[in-house]
């Protein structure tokens, strides 16, 4: 049985679901997008990431499709539909259909949402850790706003897999901005946690905000500030976090083992106090 999308007020087959040619989705990667966490059927953070989606409108003033009250309905029927026990809900959300214009129209915005069943609990990353390579960054310089210009990171994570690592992370001045599509942190011999400040230059993940919240009740010194490659490759552990990966421990950057090689106990930790206290606030 195909999965059930979303698209602009229907529940469609996916072999169904389809877009206008004139989206400027489609034409100029004018959208913003979300991604949630489901596990046991409920979802992780949805606030956050309904207040990040709408914030991302407002910086590119674009109109919101829908009320976040609507949008959470909405999610909630498509875990319905989709039998959806454990994985993602993705929405995307266009200016709309117009003629080819750089100009933004007035027009109604499209919305589209479908679900990946995946395990995201029990990951090998977690497990293993993750290798990551340096590479500069691209980017266009709002990467706080999460549009769907996403050709920059794909050829990251393409460039990762090339070298034989799981990811990249992007430099920009001789600093670490962020991963692909996560935020990026070391651990210092001493235990403190460092990762880069919010700014227009990073996204201000949803897990990120998390994760930082349960350090410091547990009281894990933070750092908030940018680091070179060379620090993070003398640190005691590093590891990213993001709504599909939680909290990822990153094992090697740039073929230089960090710590000893194994996943490190404060990415172990956070990891598992991100998931137990999450569960108890997912709606």
């Amino acid at each position: 049985m195909s999965r059930t999308v979303y698209v602009n007020g229907d529940y469609l087959p996916e072999e169904d679901a389809k877009i206008s040619v004139f989206d400027r989705g489609f034409l100029m990667a004018d959208a913003v997008y979300e991604v949630t966490s489901v596990i046991d059927g409920k979802m992780l953070d949805f606030a956050g990431h309904a207040t990040r989606l709408m914030r991302s409108l407002g910086e590119i003033d674009m109109k919101a499709p829908c009320s976040i009250d609507e949008l959470e309905a909405i999610h909630r029927e498509m875990i319905k539909r989709n039998d959806l026990t454990e994985g993602l809900i993705y929405l995307q959300v266009t200016r709309g259909i117009a003629d080819r214009d750089f100009v933004y129209p007035d027009v109604e915005p499209s919305m589209v949402l479908f679900t990946q069943a995946k395990s995201v609990v029990n990951s090998l990353i977690a497990k293993h850790g993750m290798k990551v390579i340096s590479i500069p960054d691209i980017r266009w310089g709002r990467r706080d706003i999460k549009t769907v210009q996403l050709l920059a990171p794909s050829m990251g994570k393409m460039a990762a897999k090339a070298a034989g690592a799981d990811d990249a992370w992007l430099v920009e001045d001789g600093f670490v901005t962020e991963g692909t599509s996560n935020n990026a942190y070391i651990v210092k011999q001493d235990g403190t946690i460092v990762t880069r400040d919010l700014s227009h230059d990073i996204l201000s993940g949803i897990t990120r905000e998390a994760v930082l919240r349960f350090a410091a009740e547990a009281q894990i010194k933070v750092e908030e500030r940018p680091f070179t490659i060379e620090e993070a490759k003398q640190a005691k552990e590093a590891f990213v976090t993001s709504a599909t990966t939680f909290v990822g421990p990153v094992v090697e950057i740039d073929g230089v083992m960090i710590g000893d090689g194994k996943v490190g106990d404060t990415a172990r930790r956070l990891r598992e106090i991100y998931i137990s206290e999450s569960l108890k606030t997912a709606i």
